[in-house]
């Protein structure tokens, strides 16, 4: 792993960075629109064509059946299920603290409000790949629940037509019976789209592939979508008064997921940041994912010195990291200088690991420096605010000079002539 103490050291790697953030290639991009095209047009012969060709070759149907769901979920180890409701509860109780209420003002018999109310139906998005993700079911299921979301419908891609017993078990812990057997640009082409099979979604959330993250960036304005979720990323900050076993763990948790994540220590203690690489060369060889690991870590992964806090803290801000941990001795102090980050993990004892699963606030999180723009994923993500406005004859002639003299400003005659023709009656 990288080791930068100098300035020409830093550039360099804050260019990788960029580069691993800057998106997708022209290539990739061609492959999705047509996929993208072709689902549009030819429908669910379109999504059976990619789904034989890219992850189940013996694929007939494309729902499941509840029957099927059910079966699947029966043989999920009842350890893990526990785990699931568990962590179930937490993130409902976290996300219901989220709920915004209409709310509404008088001026007089003028009213003035926002109301609030739910998407109609969302399309979920659960990876399916390499590995699979139960916990991204519940993150993302969830908040939308909560939300008041009426239809939630899920897809899941099935890999040589396997499907995991663990995903299922918490699609049936959270209730939905809406489940399709698809992945990739084709999935996100038919909830945006629709097909005969899969009704158009109104909204496309969850994480997915640089192909999948690419179709939703092409759909969005057909249907809305949560971000373009790029590979995970973990930056910590530490002084002298951190366990480097800690960190070198919470680094390689990150490094573990794909070639393509970011493990970033910033200190200004050398001897941390050598007790830290010493510990990451021991506890790698132990991992079954050290391969992964240890190319992400060759790749993104760096320890950078500085002089100070301050220091630290400024680079942090300026690449805004998914997953921010911060050990320092007194972590609470250095909090109000954070500026941008997806979550923040304060203490020797926070672990990134708590938030991915069980803590309750929500792990899908602004990536590639989005965090200076983008929010958690949350029930905020699943709502409409819609302004509310109702005047009376006697209000409505006390503000119609103000509009027809801004709107005659604006030389948008019928603007001022919708107010002017009311003045007669």
């Amino acid at each position: 792993m990288r080791k930068i103490k100098k300035a020409k050291e830093l550039k360099a790697f804050l260019r990788i960075l960029s580069e691993r953030a800057s998106g997708v290639n022209k290539e990739i991009e061609q492959k999705v629109k047509t996929i993208l095209d072709d689902v549009k047009i030819n429908g669910d012969n379109a999504v059976l064509k990619y789904t034989k060709a890219f992850d189940s070759p013996h694929i007939k149907t494309i729902k499941l059946s509840f029957n099927e769901i059910s079966k699947s979920a029966f043989e999920a180890d009842t350890r893990v299920v526990n785990a699931l409701k568990l962590s179930a509860k937490r993130i409902r109780a976290f996300h219901e603290k989220q709920m915004e209420k209409s709310w509404s003002f008088s001026e007089g018999k003028t009213i003035l409000g926002q109301i609030i109310r739910p998407i109609e139906r969302v399309g979920i998005y659960i990876p399916g790949g390499r590995a699979s993700y139960p916990s991204s079911v519940l993150m993302n299921v969830i908040p939308a629940q909560v939300a008041g979301v009426k239809e939630i419908a899920i897809c899941v891609p099935a890999p040589g037509g396997e499907i995991n017993p663990h995903v299922m078990a918490a699609i049936k812990l959270l209730g939905i019976k809406e489940v399709y057997r698809i992945g990739g640009a084709q999935a996100i082409g038919a909830m945006a789209y629709g097909t005969k099979t899969i009704r158009k979604v109104d909204k496309i959330v969850g994480p997915g592939n640089i192909y999948v993250a690419t179709a939703k960036k092409l759909v969005f304005g057909e249907v809305d979508i949560d971000m373009i979720a790029g590979p995970s990323e973990i930056l910590i900050i530490a002084d002298k008064s951190a366990n480097p076993a800690f960190i070198a763990a919470d680094l390689l948790s990150q490094a573990e997921h794909d070639e393509h994540a970011s493990s970033i220590l910033i200190t200004y203690s050398e001897k941390l940041a050598d007790a830290v690489n010493a510990e990451i060369i021991s506890q790698l060889n132990a991992l079954k994912r050290k391969d992964i690991a240890k190319k992400s870590l060759e790749m993104y992964g760096a320890i950078i010195i500085t002089k100070n806090i301050n220091e630290a803290l400024n680079l942090s801000n300026s690449i805004a990291p998914e997953h921010l941990e911060i050990m320092t001795a007194k972590p609470e102090r250095v909090l109000p200088m954070v500026r941008n980050a997806g979550a923040i993990f304060l203490g020797n004892w926070t672990p990134e690991a708590l938030g991915d699963y069980s803590a309750g606030p929500n792990h899908t999180l602004p990536t590639g420096g989005s965090s200076r723009f983008f929010s958690p994923l949350g029930v905020y993500d699943f709502i409409k605010r819609t302004s509310l406005l109702r005047f009376s004859k006697k209000a409505f002639k006390n503000l119609s000079e103000t509009v027809k003299t801004i709107a005659e400003a604006e030389g948008l005659e019928a603007h001022w002539k919708s107010i002017w023709i009311r003045e007669f009656f």
